[in-house]
């Protein structure tokens, strides 16, 4: 009986050893990491670096995120402020990737969701919802390109209030290729292989617009493009135990825990 034990415990080592990298290659790249599950004060800390983020008087944090914690941004004036640092100037290919929850649709006006703001641009991305319909508008400068009115199923579709969506744009070279829920939906050509970038501060919520109106948790931004394996590796929630190794050695040890007897 401990031969087989040791035989097994063998073999279920070695399946923790191949299926590690898959996880931790989700850490390649990782430049901003907000779970949402807690704040010191006001301060979000960013769980893939020490570039935290800053919460203003009017955003806060909900026990109704997608998984523990998320951000709550239904008051207009809700704005997280996040110090630019060299990492996030530098990036040409990127991806961008959370999941969002919108409890309000359209108010008339364009209505922040992120931006990454750069001198005299504020789409390194700019992600806004449409003035007269619930969708995502995904840009970058110069030329101001990327997907208009995008929705669950692409262009021109909408998103539905109080729902769970996980979405992802991803820039590789001229490409802005857009996901929901893991599948990509959009692929937009004609994007800047060199975009408009800068030291300006990265926004969740008001920036010069004012804020839509939703909840966000898991919010992601790597300096690559992801795959489309990662972006589903992060929507089945493998984010929290890449950037942790001791939590992930608990969870594959949890799964291959064997007694002697």
């Amino acid at each position: 009986m401990r031969q087989l034990t040791t035989s097994i415990v063998a073999l279920a080592l070695l399946a923790l050893l191949i299926i590690m990298p898959v996880q931790a290659s989700l850490d390649k790249g990782l430049l901003v990491y907000f779970d949402f599950d807690k704040a010191d004060g006001k301060t979000l800390k960013n769980r893939a670096n020490k570039n935290n983020g800053t919460m203003n008087d009017k955003v806060k944090l909900t026990a109704k995120g997608k998984y523990k914690g998320g951000l709550d941004c239904t008051d207009p004036d809700s704005s997280v402020t996040v110090e630019s640092f060299p990492e996030l100037e530098k990036y040409n290919d990127n991806t961008y990737m959370f999941w969002i929850n919108f409890t309000k649709g359209t108010n008339g006006k364009w209505s922040q969701i992120i931006a990454k703001k750069a001198p005299g641009s504020d789409r390194s991305p700019g992600i806004w919802i449409c003035p007269d319909t619930l969708n995502i508008h995904w840009r970058f400068n110069p030329g101001n390109r990327g997907c208009d009115r995008c929705g669950p199923k692409g262009e021109n579709d909408k998103f539905g209030l109080n729902k769970w969506y996980h979405v992802a744009g991803i820039k590789k070279g001229t490409d802005l290729l857009y996901y929901v829920d893991g599948k990509e939906v959009a692929k937009k050509a004609g994007q800047p292989a060199k975009h408009a970038q800068g030291k300006e501060l990265l926004y969740i919520g008001k920036t010069g617009y004012r804020s839509a109106t939703f909840l966000l948790d898991d919010l992601a931004i790597y300096d690559r493009a992801l795959t489309t394996a990662e972006v589903n590796e992060a929507k089945d929630g493998k984010l929290a135990t890449a950037v942790d190794p001791q939590a992930k050695l608990a969870v594959k040890w949890g799964n291959i825990r064997l007694t002697s007897d």
